[in-house]
């Protein structure tokens, strides 16, 4: 066995070392690959800016007039019609930092962050200038700067790049265009280049200029003449030196990407494997002895078979049994075993039917305690209706109470439902409402399409907005509106319920928040109270916290007592309720 081990621990050991070393060349291959790729749709998406500038007929007219007109007003509007199309192609990216426009009559326009510009007197002389008057047209990229070449109150590092501006009419040259932006997208794509924690990575041109990199202000870079430079569309991979060496060549500019990873960050993934596999081979000289030991008793086979099985039973499964033949205490071990999973597998049965059916019960006990008594009202309301004789108005009425009645009725589906049949539900509830209170009330609904077909108990919404039309809405001098949106956040779905009411007063609000927590942390109390001789009072207030807390303990019945409801309230200003609940995972 040990000398079996030993050249199965060489032969993994070298193969191991190949691995590692393959992969990692081929991870540094695709990081510089997708690296460059960004770069490339980055560089893209600034040179279609400066484009979108250089192709506007109107700025490009407007730059002229200015340029030519003496009159102050005309120039004035000229101007600000100019900066407000630099502002357009400002607010078209995020990480746009400045736009600055340099005509050849000395003329400039900016458009930047904190609009504080104040633009260096000499960048005639500057070797920026020189480098976009000597271009023929094409972009310019100036690269990553410690502050803006333009603004001198601007000392935030930027990436800048710019062009020359043509009147495409007659050719003839206007001036310089000089975008600068956050350098943030640029290093974070660097960032992915590396793949040690000593791995750095720079950009350079090809006048082995550096246009950005990783390392820090006291790194030196190296001398960029010796690396390998790709041709075209190859990447590089030389791993003949102390480091590991990538490089490859931007499509839009003429950068090149390298990427140096010292070799001993590779070779200690081969050391900690090589540590790992002496621990692997200590461990299992001494299991091979331990367990040579144990087979030579008899005893050992009928004993792993029963220690096999009792792990079964730590995970939860009591399906399995022991069959053995041996001496005649293990047998009666076994079967001693055997019985008690059976007798435990019938238990836990009957305590999940028992525990089932007690929860349903609760939910029927609950759902029973749903009263919509606004319906007392819409039938008053009706009868005067036909006295007036509104048949179109009586018409969306009667439709919408029909609608209501039909969903509070049919209880097939036990207290389960759906946002999208809660949401018609209280929209022909509003409907009512809306025209029994004669244009007092409106509702504004927004809710996200990927949460329509959520589950939650029936009848969530309609107490709850209930209550905020008859206790927030209703008392208002003024015209009321009811707002009803979705949150989501990483494993929460949050619905939100929101009326500019009257609000409610502190102590009230107090004493209902109070109440729904001690719901949340005592079911078995929660639902005592429901048959506490409040729950019938002809107390507004008191019968307002019914509906409340009946929605607040479903929701803690069937998802858990982290979710529920969460009232927020002022008053003169409105009440929010908040309707927690789990976000279902994606396929469920």
């Amino acid at each position: 066995m040990l000398i079996l081990l030993t050249l199965v621990s060489v032969l993994y050991y070298k193969k191991t070392t190949d691995i590692i070393h393959s992969k990692i060349s081929d991870l540094a291959e695709k990081n510089i690959s997708q690296t460059v790729g960004l770069f490339d749709l980055l560089l893209q998406g600034y040179d279609s800016i400066t484009k979108s500038l250089n192709s506007n007929y109107e700025m490009l007219r407007l730059i002229h007039d200015r340029d030519t007109s003496k009159d102050e007003a005309v120039n004035i509007i000229n101007e600000r019609t100019i900066t407000n199309i630099m502002g357009a192609a400002y607010y078209s990216r995020d990480d746009i930092v400045g736009i600055h426009i340099i005509t050849n009559a000395g003329k400039n326009y900016n458009y930047e962050r904190g609009f504080d510009s104040v633009i260096n007197a000499d960048y005639a002389s500057t070797a920026w200038y020189h480098k976009l008057q000597d271009s023929s047209g094409e972009m310019v990229w100036l690269g990553l700067s410690k502050g803006s070449i333009i603004n001198r109150f601007q000392q935030d590092s930027v990436f800048v790049f710019g062009r020359k501006l043509y009147d495409l009419t007659d050719h003839r040259l206007i001036g310089v265009l000089v975008i600068e932006t956050n350098p943030q997208p640029i290093l974070a794509a660097l960032s992915n280049v590396r793949i040690s924690p000593n791995s750095q990575v720079y950009i350079v041109d090809k006048e082995d200029h550096m246009i950005a990199s990783t390392a820090g202000e006291k790194d030196s870079p190296p001398s960029f003449g010796g690396l390998p430079r790709p041709q075209n569309n190859e990447i590089v991979v030389d791993d003949r030196t102390e480091q590991l060496i990538v490089s490859a060549k931007a499509k839009m500019s003429d950068w090149t990407v390298f990427g140096l990873t010292p070799k001993g960050d590779i070779n200690s993934e081969v050391v900690k494997t090589r540590e790992y596999l002496y621990l692997v081979i200590l461990a299992v000289v001494f299991l091979s002895l331990v367990l040579a030991s144990i087979i030579s008793q008899n005893i050992s086979s009928p004993l792993k078979l029963l220690i096999r099985e009792m792990k079964q039973v730590e995970m939860g499964n009591f399906k399995g049994s022991v069959t053995v033949k041996s001496f005649e205490e293990i047998n009666s071990l076994v079967s001693s075993f055997n019985r008690m999973v059976n007798r435990m597998d019938e238990l836990i049965d009957r305590i999940t039917l028992a525990t089932v059916s007690e929860k349903n019960a609760e939910l029927q006990a609950l759902q029973s305690q749903v009263n919509p008594h606004f319906l007392y009202n819409t039938l008053d309301m009706i009868y005067w209706m036909l006295d007036e004789r509104e048949n179109d108005r009586l018409g969306k009425v009667i439709l919408a109470l029909s609608h209501m009645f039909r969903y509070s009725s049919d209880w097939q589906e036990a207290s389960k439902t759906t946002l999208r049949q809660e949401l018609d539900q209280m929209r022909h509830y509003m409907t009512i409402i809306e025209s029994r209170l004669e244009g007092r009330v409106s509702t504004v609904l927004d809710v996200a399409q990927e949460c329509l077909d959520v589950v939650l108990p029936k009848m969530t919404l309609q107490p709850i907005i209930e209550n905020a039309v008859k206790y927030g809405l209703e008392p208002l001098d003024r015209p009321g509106v009811l707002r009803v949106y979705t949150e989501i956040s990483e494993h929460e779905l949050r619905i939100v319920i929101e009326d500019n009411g009257v609000g409610i007063e502190e102590s009230a609000l107090q004493c209902m928040q109070e109440q729904l927590i001690k719901d949340a942390s005592d079911i078995d109390g929660a639902m005592a109270s429901l048959q506490s001789p409040q729950t019938t009072g002809a107390s507004g207030q008191t019968r307002r916290g019914i509906g409340i807390t009946n929605v607040h303990r479903r929701i803690v019945l069937m998802f858990g007592d982290i979710y529920g409801l969460r009232i927020h309230s002022k008053q003169g200003e409105g009440t929010t309720v908040i309707i927690a609940m789990p976000l279902p995972r994606k396929g469920e």
